[in-house]
Order: C-alpha cells, then sequence, then structure tokens
C-alpha cells in the first residue's frame, strides 16, 4: 500500500511536479508518423505530460514540435497553415520554421523582431513510424534510443495508437501484472476456461497450457533499464516449468512476448488522466498485420475504438456483454486482450487511488515498478541522471517464454540483460 504523498509523486506529471520533472529527462513518442502523412499536410494539436503542443510536417517532410500557442498574441498554431517551409499563424500571418525560427512578420515590416524573436521548438526524431520529442531541460538532452523493433524489416513491424483516460501508472500497471493474464484475458489464453465453455479462442497462438495456473510465482531483478521480471508457472511437461520474461524500461515502457512476435509498449502520459498507449508489434520471421491485430484485440467497432480514442465508459456501461458471460461464451463480457485492460484501467476512475488496496505475493512487480520509479524521481532530484536515461541501444533487450527444468535457474537464460545493462544506481 502506498502513501498519499508517494501516490500523488507517482502520479502527476504535470510541470514542476516530482514525477514530471523525472519525465521531462526522456524521449517520448508524441505522434505516429501516420497522423503527419505528407508534406504540408494538416497540424496536430498533441498533449504531452500535461502541455499541449502543435506538431507538424513541413513541404520538405521534416516534423516539428512546438508550444502550441502563437508567441504573438497566443491563438493556437494548431489552427494555422502548414506552408513553404513553415507553418503560419492564422491571426496575423506570424509564419516559424520547424526549428522555431520566425520567417515573416506580415503585420510588422521592421525586420528586427524577426532577429529578436524565436518560437520555442523541440528537439524532434522520427523512428520506426513514430514522431519522438524531447520537452525537458536542454541541457540535460539524453541520447536517443534504439529498440530491437527498430531492426525488424518493415513489413514485419505494425503499431497503433490507443488513447485512455486513465493515469498512465494504470496502464503500465495492468501490462506489468503477470497474474491477471490468465484470469482478466480466460477466453483468449486459459485453455481450462475454454474447454468449460466450450469456446474457442479467435487467435489460438497465445493459449498455453500453462495459463491455468492462475498464481504464478514471481521472481524480479534490478537491471540498468528498470527491472525484468518472471513468472513461473506449471507446465503441462512433467518436472518442468513455464517461465516468461518481462521487461520494464523506464520511464514508460514494457515488452511482451509472444510465440512469434513480441510487443513494445509506451504507456506516454498526456496529462494526470490521460494516456497514449503506443504499441509496437514486430516479429523476427513474419510478416504482421494491422487490421488482424485490431481485431484480435477487439478494437474493430467504433463504439470502442475511434481516431486512435479508446470510446467506452461507465457512460455506456464499457458495452459489456452480461448475456455472452451468462452463457458462458465470455469470461468478462468483453473481447480481445486491448479492449479488457483499457476497460480495467479506466474503470478504476482517472487517478486510482492506491493508499486504499490490499496487494498479494502475485502484485510483486507492481511493487518493484513503483519502486523504480521513486528510485528514478530520488536520483533526479538529488541531481543524479534518472535510470536508464543515457541507454542509446536498447536493441538487445527481449523477454521470452519458455520451459525449463523444475529445479532449473531462470536466471542464466536472462543474464544477457545485466551483461549488456548493469545495474548502476
Amino acid at each position: 500500500m502506498l502513501s498519499h504523498e508517494q501516490n500523488e509523486i507517482l502520479t502527476r506529471v504535470g510541470k514542476g511536479t516530482p514525477m514530471g520533472n523525472t519525465m521531462r529527462r526522456y524521449w517520448h513518442p508524441i505522434a505516429l508518423s501516420t497522423e503527419l502523412p505528407q508534406p504540408d499536410g494538416d497540424p496536430i494539436r498533441a498533449k504531452l505530460l500535461g502541455e499541449t503542443f502543435v506538431v507538424f510536417r513541413d513541404s520538405n517532410g521534416k516534423v516539428g514540435v512546438m508550444d502550441e500557442l502563437c508567441l504573438h498574441r497566443g491563438a493556437s498554431m494548431a489552427l494555422g497553415r502548414v506552408e513553404d517551409g513553415g507553418i503560419r499563424c492564422l491571426y496575423h500571418g506570424w509564419k516559424f520554421d520547424v526549428s522555431g525560427k520566425l520567417l515573416e512578420t506580415p503585420n510588422h515590416a521592421d525586420p528586427r523582431v524577426k532577429e529578436r524573436l524565436h518560437a520555442k521548438a523541440y528537439p524532434v526524431r522520427e523512428q520506426s513510424g513514430l514522431i519522438w520529442t524531447y520537452i525537458g531541460p536542454k541541457e540535460h538532452e539524453p541520447v536517443f534510443r534504439e529498440y530491437a523493433y527498430d531492426k525488424v524489416p518493415s513489413g514485419q513491424r505494425i503499431l497503433f495508437k490507443l488513447v485512455v483516460k486513465a493515469n498512465y501508472l494504470q496502464m503500465w500497471e495492468g501490462g506489468t501484472d503477470s497474474s491477471h493474464v490468465s484470469i482478466l484475458h480466460s477466453n483468449v489464453t486459459r485453455p481450462g476456461w475454454l474447454a468449460e465453455s466450450g469456446g474457442a479462442p479467435p487467435v489460438n497462438d497465445m493459449v498455453n497450457p500453462a495459463w491455468d495456473d492462475m498464481s504464478p510465482q514471481l521472481e524480479i531483478e534490478n537491471t540498468g533499464f528498470g527491472f525484468h521480471y518472471v513468472g513461473k508457472r506449471k507446465s503441462a511437461q512433467p518436472g518442468q516449468s513455464n517461465i516468461r520474461l518481462v521487461p520494464l524500461f523506464m520511464p514508460t515502457g514494457r515488452i511482451i512476448e509472444f510465440p512469434d512476435f513480441y510487443t513494445t509498449v509506451f504507456d506516454t502520459p498526456l496529462d494526470d488522466e490521460t494516456t497514449a498507449s503506443y504499441l509496437i508489434d514486430a516479429s523476427d520471421t513474419r510478416p504482421l498485420n494491422l487490421e488482424d491485430r485490431l481485431t484480435r484485440s477487439g478494437l474493430r467497432e467504433e463504439r470502442f475504438f475511434k481516431d486512435s480514442h479508446f470510446m467506452a465508459s461507465w457512460d455506456n456501461q464499457f458495452h459489456q456483454d452480461r448475456q455472452a458471460m451468462r452463457e458462458k461464451r465470455s469470461w468478462s463480457g468483453f473481447h480481445g486482450i486491448t479492449q479488457e485492460d483499457a476497460v480495467i484501467s479506466t474503470s478504476m476512475g482517472p487517478i486510482y487511488d492506491r493508499t486504499t488496496e490490499h496487494l498479494v505475493a502475485a502484485d510483486a512487480a507492481i511493487v518493484r515498478l513503483r519502486q523504480r520509479l521513486l528510485d528514478s524521481v530520488r536520483l533526479c532530484e538529488s541531481g543524479q541522471r534518472p535510470i536508464g536515461v543515457d541507454l542509446h541501444d536498447l536493441t538487445q533487450m527481449r523477454g521470452f517464454d519458455k520451459n525449463i527444468q523444475e529445479d532449473e535457474s531462470w536466471k542464466p537464460h536472462a543474464a544477457y540483460h545485466l551483461e549488456h545493462y548493469p545495474v548502476k544506481d
């Protein structure tokens, strides 16, 4: 159980807050490349860590991220015209390039104002379909990271964004929680439930006999990027255990391993009560299809997912199918892992009060996640570098799902993480 003060530190990400200051020391995704599909297209208004920005692609294809409001009279630049190498405010025509340089001031002929003023623009990187920005102190700008999915051919990688009305930590903790997978997601993962209900999973490559063990033993190890843990379950094979390694990396990331692909997730705080989860699926062996992924995630229907936003809420009872639950056609009354996760996180309210919870052994990874976040805040406040902020090459960070002998240690199988990313904090 956390104290009220700790819960406030962990969940508040605005400018000047302890977690907000810490989060601003890292690069964050702010948009999908597909949201800016062509040069001189429409700009987008985007939030990140409680601040609002305009993001646009100029006529040369370069992306700019700037403070939303024009430095002249405060009109929103997200309403502006993107043209001829920059973005122009509608109000008085002031025009800026992606670096924030003031190019034109139609209502003021004196050229000296263009030399004196400069809009606040931020570093930008575009990589593997994501647009990233850094909005922290210039003197602390870290190296830009590379992930395992960056090494995969583009046809073997898909990505999408899910905006949910819930604090980032609710989403991240949900993704950290191992024991819920074979309970909440019974219709997709747990063979015992599927046999009892007479159902069949929509895609059967996620069903594993080990998921019938709903009380995994968790073992955890700190790493240079944050930590990793294994969920150890009984295997259907005599004398063996199933182990699933999950990396959790600062400031908002995790990797979930599946039989022939893996998902990297960034649960990015837009503000205290809204999260954009960026999900990148990558496979070392086969092409991936976005439509198939959205279908299996339960996000093909507009009542659940529209323009990247999760639409279900208490106002519509989350569209829960109680009849399917009564008939044992569905465990949860929902369909798809991502849909179920979003419903649960949203159901808690915008910011969950962790002072009222009662944790058990299966929650050990959630406890460690909070500890590592608080460690990062402590380091930042003491003038040191937050956890993992200087790591450039994260391509060796991967999980696994395999069987080992019951008396065998899992640590040698995960030793590559500590070899590449030793603990420094």
